[in-house]
């Protein structure tokens, strides 16, 4: 089951911006997940991988009231996707840099593609690949610009990225610029695109881990977070 299909209720909770003491307060899509998987109220909590979790908080602060609920049937899926191996921090700055690459501003195409490209070296490197082997993904987003490409290939010949300095920086950068850069960039649904940043990232997140299926919600504990936080009807 992929991320975008994981069975809700026919209520969905109001999610709102920012973080949140309590429910009664608001829920951002992380503290509404910690909720769901019976953590302490935290928009960090230990069910999601942290770079994935930051994902979905700046998604949530980003996108427009108006579009935000539709995000609220996603957060069942991030429960249960975490793990310690650093290929998942480059897999999520892989699939962020690549959808936003295109639509970016010029002057951050260039950030966002050395952090495509630093991930994908990442990536080769733990697998025992060619440094320069790049995934279809990777190659579909560097050819819309080849001007960044060409900068950032320069910029990272002498500089091979570590795993761990990419858990602790790059990886982090990327997703911020990314979530920014399609927030600010060139495109007319710029929520729809990052809710679908997201759902996709999500279901890398479940492919690499083997197929894990999507956690689904207990009805109750659902119902008991809606009446929480408030609800709309599913559209």
């Amino acid at each position: 089951m992929s991320a975008f299909s994981v069975a809700t209720p026919d209520q969905l909770p109001i999610l709102s911006r920012g973080k949140h003491r309590r429910p009664r307060k608001g829920a951002c899509f992380m503290e509404f997940a910690s909720f769901l998987a019976g953590e302490k109220w935290s928009d960090h909590p230990a069910c999601t991988h942290p770079l994935l979790a930051s994902l979905a908080r700046q998604v949530n602060d980003v996108v427009s009231d108006e579009y935000r609920p539709r995000l609220a049937s996603l957060v069942p899926s991030v429960i249960g996707l975490n793990d310690d191996d650093p290929r998942l921090d480059a897999i999520i700055a892989r699939r962020a840099a690549a959808t936003a690459l295109p639509v970016a501003a010029a002057w951050r195409q260039r950030v966002l593609a050395v952090a495509l490209l630093a991930s994908e070296q990442v990536l080769a490197e733990l697998d025992g690949r060619p440094r320069d082997d790049v995934s279809a993904l990777s190659r579909h987003a560097l050819e819309q610009v080849p001007h960044a490409e060409a900068w950032a290939r320069s910029f990272t010949v002498d500089l091979p990225p570590t795993p761990r300095g990419f858990r602790r920086q790059a990886g982090p950068t990327a997703v911020r610029c990314a979530v920014e850069g399609i927030a600010q960039g060139c495109t007319a649904q710029p929520d729809r695109l990052l809710h679908q940043l997201l759902g996709r990232t999500i279901e890398d997140c479940q492919e690499w881990m083997h197929g894990k299926p999507a956690h689904q919600p207990d009805p109750a504990r659902w119902a008991d977070a809606c009446q929480l936080t408030g609800t709309r009807s599913v559209d």
